[in-house]
């Protein structure tokens, strides 16, 4: 069990900043606007000696209103786990009253307190650092976060703060077990769903869109397995899209696609399937993930509602039938015991190990059951076959003229495979190899033994002729 440590500080002090080069790391997302982290994000500092699980947090405000209230929640639930708050304040903005009154804060809470000065670049370290001993916090820290300069200072002064090795602190993040990313549109639920599996308001969670701006890591055990969430920010089309860090989050979302073993789609009920729904799908598809489609908000609609949302769903995602589909109430918990057994059928699916001779008769069987048709007269011949990979599951098939075989047969092929070793929730991707003629594109190239026959034709030709003479 590691030693938790809390980034803790007012908006846009490089909180995030900091958090990436002390855990060596892009997670954060970082922009030159205040606001832009409001959930807890946990990362691991190896940085040291001593290696500690790092808490990302929103800026505290003046207001606790509406969302700066919610993210100041979020930070007084990462002080309380904390062992040490670090507490980052702004350099070139000097001493506020603000910052007075998050170190009271602070103080209530009888945690370790750390004051690293940020942004001291380009300042005399000496000065900017008399400003803030009016706060009584003994040897305050000159850094430069966005430069790495004063972290390694940060460090030597952090670890002696540190519970001794051994004792048992609130742990951190434990990246591990099957990694689930929750994607979909803004405001569709996915805050609450992860909320829901944790059985903890451990993500803002708020009836405006767009709450949610950076990818969230979370640690999940659940029925014997173990998971990590990925809460992302909702993706709007993108003509929608003019804040810039919008389309970080976005940014942010797409690459937790590409980096989870299985993607779970929320879609909301009350809208079917949009166009940007089907884009994400499509981001899934391309990535090779096992993919889960959840239907949010169920429990509200009406029958004649329920009907056309299944009409939808049939029509519009036909091009990834093999995905499972799941209605939920992420509010109301109906729905997700079945959810998470389908994302560990679909991860286990896209992880299934086969073998060069199952997958070699499984091909002979298509095979004879129908083959592709014919190309200039000849029809393509497929050999063998032999396991290319997982996740998603590679078959390679080899033979001749599979270049010019039709697509039609290929998704025979793919559907023959998915039933025939029940496969659920996962693309299969097939790679067509094909032998290559050693003659091609030599002209009168003949072996010894063709020569040698061509010269005996030749020497019986002419005896013939003089024979005639």
């Amino acid at each position: 069990m590691l030693p938790v440590v809390a980034l803790v500080g007012r908006p846009n002090v490089g909180k995030s900043t900091l958090f990436n080069v002390l855990t060596r790391s892009r997670d954060a997302l970082v922009a030159d606007m205040p606001g832009v982290t409001r959930d807890r994000h946990y990362g691991i500092c190896r940085v040291g000696e001593r290696h500690f699980v790092l808490v990302d947090t929103g800026g505290l405000a003046d207001s606790e209103e509406g969302l700066a209230g919610l993210t100041a929640r979020q930070v007084e639930l990462a002080i309380e786990e904390a062992d040490v708050v670090i507490f980052v304040v702004d350099a070139r903005d000097g001493l506020l009253p603000t910052d007075q009154a998050i170190l009271e804060r602070l103080r209530r809470a009888a945690e370790p307190i750390l004051l690293a000065v940020n942004k001291t670049d380009g300042l005399d370290e000496t000065l900017a650092l008399a400003d803030f001993a009016r706060l009584g916090v003994a040897s305050p820290l000159s850094l430069a976060a966005a430069h790495n300069h004063g972290t390694l200072n940060l460090i030597k002064a952090l670890e002696p703060l540190l519970p001794p090795a051994g004792d048992e602190p609130v742990s951190g993040d434990d990246e591990g077990g099957v990694r689930v990313a929750i994607v979909g549109r803004p405001n569709v639920g996915k805050s609450t769903l992860v909320n829901r599996l944790l059985g903890e308001d451990r993500v803002i969670v708020s009836d405006v869109a767009g709450t949610t701006r950076d990818s969230i890591r979370i640690p999940l055990v659940r029925d014997g397995h173990t998971y990590t969430l990925i809460d992302t920010a909702g993706v709007r089309r993108r003509s929608r899209i003019d804040d810039a860090v919008e389309k970080f989050s976005v940014i942010k979302t797409l690459q937790s696609i590409d980096a989870a073993n299985v993607v779970v789609v929320l879609l909301d009920a009350n809208e079917g399937v949009t166009d940007q729904d089907a884009g994400l799908i499509g981001h899934a598809l391309d990535a090779g993930r096992a993919l889960v489609i959840a239907v949010n908000k169920w429990d509200g609609l009406k029958k004649y509602d329920r009907d056309r949302c299944t009409s939808s769903l049939q029509r519009k995602l036909v091009f990834v039938e093999w995905a499972p589909q799941v209605t939920i109430s992420a509010l109301h918990g109906t729905g997700i015991g079945e959810l998470m057994k389908l994302v560990n059928r679909a991860h286990a699916s896209a992880n299934r190990k086969l073998t060069a001779s199952e997958l070699t008769r499984a091909l002979e069987t298509a095979y004879a059951a129908y083959q592709p048709p014919l190309v200039r007269g000849h029809a393509p011949k497929l050999r063998y076959a032999h396991p290319g990979g997982s996740n998603p599951p590679t078959i390679v098939i080899h033979g001749s003229r599979t270049k010019h075989l039709a697509e039609s047969y290929r998704r025979y092929l793919e559907n023959y495979f998915r039933k025939r070793y029940k496969l659920v929730g996962t693309p299969i991707r097939i790679d067509f190899r094909e032998g290559e003629n050693p003659y091609a594109g030599k002209k009168n190239v003949l072996t010894e033994g063709q020569q040698k026959r061509r010269q005996h034709m030749i020497r019986n030709a002419k005896n013939a002729k003089r024979g005639k003479r």
